[in-house]
């Protein structure tokens, strides 16, 4: 795996985290170091880091507050 690579799973601590949780991924960037968008793909899916999860749970909220100041009125 290219050395460059190896420091930017290191430094951010969630890609390393899911690195270790899908140690399959080891195998296919140490395979091919392109495949790293894939995995930042993947990995923003799985801990829902997402701009669009991020989007979708301020809607949650904003519906939630709304919600409860219906109910207290």
């Amino acid at each position: 795996m290219e050395l460059s690579l190896q420091i930017k799973l290191k430094d951010n601590p969630k890609y390393y985290q899911f690195l270790k949780e899908n140690s399959q991924w080891i195998k296919t960037l140490n395979r091919n170091a392109s495949n790293y968008t894939k995995f930042e793909t993947e990995m923003k899916k799985l801990y829902k880091i997402r701009t669009t999860d991020k989007i979708n749970e301020v809607i949650d909220n904003i519906d939630l507050i709304s919600t409860i100041i219906s109910s207290l009125k």
